[in-house]
């Protein structure tokens, strides 16, 4: 009986370390980055909102550009997040996700009032805005938690949100079949619910190094890529076979059981941890032996590092406006002024705004193009999902391949976003000048570019300003993204489109005021549209090269250096020499 009941209070202390466990917080972070990019699916419900409010395509690119600034503009979270808990952060996103889109829904499906257009702009800027609470509690915390690691995780984090596009169409197709109006309650409630149940598992750690780091990530990265290989052929089998209500519930489990498979991996690495913690401990003196010099140093000055740690920041508080335009050494900590001032972060914000302008641009616009294109609506939601699952694959190459090639050939990161910049022109011309089937192939290069640049953004972010301001410097490093959008989306492309659609509308004999919706179809709608967009993306990439050939001589260092000297490095390393 005894021991049953030291077993049972064994389980229950083991699942306690578990679910406050790093691993289990990096799958946590997986689920609620699944359900974080409902923003990516605007391309599936818009034409809803502009049928049901007759909208013409200026003003649903306006919506769009409302969508891309709340999507974009998280300094509000970063700020909340530097001085509450994480749980706060992520509670807040939630009931911001809830009831933007519910108010979205209520409206398209005629439960309440036709709102104003400033209205429905507040709606889905407010329920865009909260994927930013998400992205800081779990993103950011994660980040820390693994900073040898940024690159990798942040690859499959924006990847996982990447795939959520694709993810949310399987359940919504499972749950409420082949209606699209049902598709943005689901984006309502889905996120909310997740990001609720695992608010209290993400939370900052104490920084450990673990020599199978890199090895664990890359099991993740198999799992994920199965899953997107999975979806990817769900997607095909759509377009080739009528699938029932059976069929696509049977594909929403299989993908929920890929989505759940990561948690072994966590379970294994917990498991490990905490055996490593049952293990006898050595003598004082025998750790002290092995521990090294820089190590016992740093002890010994731990109480005068208290006792002028209060000093120290009151001084940076004084003296943060007067070192504006002195910043330390590259890979220091910046402060949030010296970030926002610098030349490389200025350099940062053009790449980003062409490139991220353009990308949302063309993915926002992705069903109307379908459409004027003659291509059906099941098809329309098949370029979608192509985006959304190229998306996954863009984030997570652009997080292992920079990282790979930036440990062993020293590869600047910001060169790989020039290239990533190269690829995406290639995907606007394909929309420029279409043939037969280009759209598909389209699809694929702007999912995938668009993709890869937001990993390479957050982790350039960490690199050459540090992770002391992390929280608020990743939100304000995406800024040039939505003034990008509402540029080149509503200002552009939108008024392009429209133009050429009155044009029709008169060579057919009519005026605006007699349709309800207006529609442009033909290869000529987005021709010169897009030709715009290939070009202002080329031009970010030259700027993103003027950043690598900035940044070289830095990125030849070894830019990790300093977390690997940290004391609690060195203290999980006397244990796994203890364990050998």
């Amino acid at each position: 009986m005894g021991n049953e009941i030291h077993q049972s209070g064994e389980t229950v202390r083991f699942l306690i370390h578990l679910f406050n466990g790093r691993w289990f917080m990096v799958f946590a972070s997986f689920l609620i980055m699944a359900c974080a990019g409902a923003t990516y699916l605007f391309g599936t419900y818009s034409k809803d909102i502009k049928s049901t409010l007759g909208y013409d395509q200026t003003t649903l690119n306006l919506l769009g550009f409302f969508k891309d600034l709340g999507a974009n503009v998280g300094v509000m979270s970063g700020l909340i997040a530097e001085v509450t808990p994480t749980w706060f952060v992520l509670t807040i996103g939630s009931a911001m996700n809830f009831v933007g889109y519910f108010m979205i829904w209520l409206t398209v499906t005629g439960k309440v009032a036709r709102p104003k257009v400033w209205q429905m702009c507040l709606y889905i800027c407010i329920g865009a805005n909260s994927q930013n609470f998400a992205n800081t509690g779990a993103l950011v915390t994660c980040v820390k938690n693994f900073p040898e690691s940024r690159g990798v995780m942040l690859g499959l984090l924006k990847g996982y949100v990447g795939l959520s596009g694709a993810i949310m169409t399987q359940l919504y197709f499972a749950i409420y079949g082949n209606d699209s109006m049902s598709l943005i309650l689901l984006i309502a409630w889905l996120p909310a619910v997740v990001s609720l149940v695992f608010v209290y598992s993400i939370r900052e750690k104490k920084v450990v190094r673990q020599r199978n780091e890199l090895n664990v990530f890359y099991n993740f990265l198999y799992l994920s890529i199965f899953l997107a290989l999975f979806l990817m052929a769900m997607n095909i089998a759509e377009k080739q076979v009528h699938f029932t209500k059976a069929a696509y519930t049977a594909s929403a489990t299989i993908c929920c059981v890929l989505l759940f498979v990561p948690l072994t991996v966590a379970v294994k690495q917990e498991i490990e941890v905490w055996e490593m913690k049952k293990l006898p401990v050595e003598e004082p003196s025998e750790v002290k032996v092995e521990k090294p010099k820089k190590a016992l140093d740093l002890d010994l000055d731990l109480d005068q590092d208290k006792t002028t740690k209060l000093d120290q920041e009151e001084k940076e508080r004084k003296s943060c406006f007067l070192t504006i335009f002195a910043p330390p050494s590259r890979g220091e900590d910046y402060t949030i002024l010296q970030a926002l001032f610098s030349i490389d972060m200025i350099i940062l914000f053009v790449a980003t705004f062409c490139g991220l302008g353009s990308s949302l641009t063309a993915v926002d616009n992705l069903g109307q193009i379908g459409e004027s294109l003659g291509y059906p609506n099941h098809t329309v939601s098949s370029f979608v999902s192509l985006v959304s699952i190229w998306n996954y694959f863009g984030r997570v190459f652009s997080g292992f391949v920079s990282e790979y090639l930036l440990a062993k050939y020293k590869l600047p990161r910001p060169l790989m976003m020039t290239l990533v910049l190269l690829l995406s022109c290639a995907g606007h011309l394909l929309i420029a000048f279409p043939i037969p089937g280009s759209v598909y192939i389209a699809s694929i290069l702007m999912g995938f570019s668009f993709g890869a640049q937001l990993p390479l953004l957050f982790a350039i972010i960490s690199e050459l300003f540090g992770l002391k301001y992390y929280s608020t410097l990743f939100n304000c490093g995406q800024l040039a993204s939505p003034l990008g959008s509402y540029i080149l989306n509503v200002r552009v492309t939108g008024m392009l489109y429209d133009r050429e659609a009155l044009k029709q509308l008169a060579a057919r004999g009519l005026t605006r005021k007699d349709v309800k919706d207006l529609t442009c179809l033909g290869r000529q709608c987005y021709k010169l549209p897009f030709v715009i967009l290939a070009t202002v993306t080329f031009f970010g990439a030259l700027v993103s090269l003027g950043l690598a050939i900035r940044t070289r001589e830095f990125y030849k260092g070894d830019i990790y250096n300093k977390f690997r000297e940290s004391p609690e490095s060195e203290s999980v390393l006397v244990s796994d020499s203890r364990k050998s």
